[in-house]
């Protein structure tokens, strides 16, 4: 079969003519014949998950307003799959549809068969959940990197095939960098890519958490956030500066933020001088305060 075009959409993958009584032409091997290519109804029973979908997150709201439009009008665009053994199919796009349709009982869904290898079938999952803005950030950024690891594509090579820029797959994926936690708020929507994206201006995960907890706190704008980072690298930068001066000190604040786990500076005048201690958030003053106890 001829590679499918994913830049240019999903239009290419739907026949011109709905023939919803004819059975789509099979080949020798049981698989759809991409030239010929028509709906058929398909018993959502015989439909297994597919094991490459970029999508888990699904909102139960949403999904019940869209089981309530099938109910209504039916499924509008009919679902992906791919003959697998026996009367079984494997499900390539069309996830939310296929929960919906279950949701209220349906028995069959409209669905176009189609043979594709393991790359194809992620490709087309990725590409149709963007075009349909299913797919949260996170979600986006595991798939780019599926597509990297598991098919040996370069960012460029998954860029030309979702229609993206090489630094917005960059960038994308660098989410991953993320804790664990700020990368369930993005899924959640408690923060934008954008505050993601400045959170991202700290190397130190400790530092991100504080981050981001101050930004859920204060209801921080991206703009706000940004500035944050900035206050914490100027500072960050001087005290580098200082070091320099001090080899002994530069140690010292080193072994110190190690065991703390934040960032110190110490002022030395002679014989006197003072140590600071910054902390970001409640959970991480309680913790400064119990290893120094």
């Amino acid at each position: 079969m001829a590679k499918t075009s994913l830049g240019t959409g999903l239009s290419s993958l739907i026949p011109n003519k709905l023939n919803k009584k004819t059975a789509v032409p099979l080949k020798k091997n049981g698989f759809a014949s991409s030239d010929s290519d028509e709906i058929i109804k398909i018993p959502t029973e015989d439909i297994v998950p597919n094991p490459n979908q970029p999508r888990y997150y699904f909102d139960g709201d949403n999904l019940k307003e869209l089981s309530e439009s099938i109910k209504e009008h039916g499924v509008i665009q009919p679902i992906l799959v791919t003959k697998i053994n026996g009367n079984k199919y494997e499900l390539i796009a069309g996830e939310r549809r296929l929960q919906a349709s279950k949701l209220i009982g349906l028995e069959e869904i409209s669905a176009i068969v189609r043979l594709a290898t393991n790359q194809q079938k992620l490709e087309l999952a990725i590409v149709e959940n963007i075009q349909r803005d299913n797919l949260n950030l996170v979600e986006e950024a595991k798939a780019y990197k599926k597509l990297g690891e598991d098919f040996n594509l370069t960012q460029e090579e998954i860029a030309k095939k979702t229609g993206k820029s090489r630094s917005a797959i960059a960038n994308i994926i660098r989410l991953l960098d993320l804790p664990v936690e700020i990368q369930r708020g993005i899924i959640t929507g408690k923060i934008t890519e954008g505050h993601a994206r400045a959170i991202l201006g700290l190397e130190n995960p400790e530092k991100q958490r504080a981050l981001y907890e101050l930004i859920l706190k204060n209801n921080l704008t991206v703009r706000a956030a940004e500035n944050k980072v900035k206050e914490v690298t100027v500072h960050s930068h001087k005290r580098k500066v200082l070091k320099q001066s001090d080899p002994y000190i530069q140690d010292l604040e080193d072994s110190i933020q190690q065991k703390l786990g934040t960032r110190i500076k110490i002022k030395k005048h002679g014989v006197s001088g003072k140590i600071t201690i910054d902390f970001f958030s409640e959970e991480e003053f309680s913790k400064i305060v119990k290893l120094l106890n």
